[in-house]
């Protein structure tokens, strides 16, 4: 990589997401990381360094780069003065790939909090082989979705016996609120999903086809529903982004053993409130088919709008995970505060502080938290205060 002016360069600062992620920066960035803030608008951005010159007032001259996401060359510029570029700019179908693009052609590392898989599958198709060619490290969905399942699944497989066939589950239990900026993400999801399978097919063919014969075998297992003494709730299949990026770790990993299969689930404390969610669930997925109805449901909540500090402070997280394999059985757990906001602008923060820092295995193209990071992203996340440890083996 040429030198660059910065380590790293956080875009979308203004937004509900890029403000928590500017103020862990702030916060936790070391004296010597050179970084700055990116947007849309110069007052606005002026607006955040004004506040994070509050918690360090280093930060005053904190630099400020103006960018558009529908302006190819004003994020080229970014791309190719930056070692790594955040980005919290959503909903990623409508805005993501063109910073993308920069950083694949920039040999620029790159991380988001996309839950999309409908993104995460173009992106592969569309740059990933330009990425491995330039040398830039395309990492989706560095926050809830789906570092804590990630990472935790990564952490259970190395409780176990190496060499032989593993299945990992995963019980997550949360209580949060979401912001409009992750609310306009899922709406838009849910209208996509024929395109989303679509691609997911397209990209499955296309690794099939990329990849060298081999013995070893990952899968994802959609699990049934069921009571579960280890999470302490009913179990519900998860049909979130999260099983395919730990299949993908499993994919690139030997330690994840010759055949790995993993499953997925929300635990649920009770059968009512599964019924009530999954009512729920279904019927903002049947508006969202309707353009009318997906407009309004739109219209009722802004990007940019978020849980306030107090509710965010009454969140939390835990993801169990069962591993078994080679006649060992292993229950670990990753836990933390609010999933959706504080922990994710932190697990974004020390992934981009990662990249730039530590040193890591040599990978390149679209990668996962666990192949690209592993050991030195836990390990700064336990530093920061979300747990990983062992319940029971």
């Amino acid at each position: 990589m040429t030198v660059r002016t910065y380590d790293l360069i956080l875009f979308g600062a203004t937004g509900f997401a890029g403000r928590l992620t500017a103020e862990y920066l702030a916060r936790h960035a070391p004296a010597d990381c050179n970084w700055a803030l990116a947007g849309r608008s110069l007052g606005k951005l002026e607006q955040v360094r004004s506040a994070l010159s509050e918690i360090d007032p280093a930060l005053a001259d904190l630099p400020l780069l103006t960018a558009d996401a529908t302006d190819p060359a004003s994020l080229r510029a970014i791309a190719e003065s930056t070692k790594v570029v955040i980005t919290t700019v959503g909903p990623y179908i409508h805005y993501g790939e063109p910073l993308v693009e920069a950083c694949a052609e920039a040999g620029t590392d790159y991380v988001d909090l996309t839950g999309e898989p409908e993104f995460v599958d173009s992106m592969y198709l569309r740059h990933h082989a330009r990425a491995i060619q330039t040398g830039a490290r395309l990492i989706h969905s560095c926050g809830f979705d789906s570092i804590p399942h990630d990472l935790g699944a990564y952490f259970t497989v190395q409780q176990l016996p190496q060499d032989v066939a593993l299945t990992v589950s995963g019980y997550v239990q949360a209580s949060a609120a979401f912001s409009g900026g992750t609310f306009h993400s899922a709406i838009t999801a849910f209208s996509r999903m024929r395109g989303s399978i679509a691609l997911a097919r397209q990209r499955r063919a296309v690794e099939q086809a990329e990849e060298p014969a081999q013995q070893r075998r990952a899968k994802v297992v959609v699990g049934k529903p069921h009571h579960d003494s280890a999470s302490g709730g009913w179990a519900v299949p998860l049909p979130t982004i999260d099983p395919q990026i730990v299949v993908r770790s499993a994919r690139a990993l030997p330690r994840y053993g010759p055949d790995f299969h993993y499953s997925h689930f929300a635990s649920i404390p009770h059968l009512w409130t599964v019924a009530v969610g999954v009512a729920g669930m279904g019927t903002l997925f049947g508006l969202a088919q309707i353009p009318p109805a997906r407009a309004a449901l739109l219209r009722r909540i802004k990007p940019g709008d978020g849980p306030s500090e107090a509710k965010r402070a009454r969140s939390w997280f835990t993801v169990t995970f069962i591993g078994e394999g080679g006649g060992a059985k292993v229950i670990t757990r990753v836990s933390g505060g609010d999933p959706g906001y504080d922990e994710t602008a932190k697990m974004l923060a020390e992934s981009a502080l990662s990249l730039a820092f530590d040193e890591l295995p040599a990978t390149a193209g679209q990668v996962t938290t666990a192949a690209a990071m592993g050991d030195a992203l836990i390990e700064r996340l336990q530093k920061a205060g979300l747990t990983f440890e062992v319940i029971a083996s």
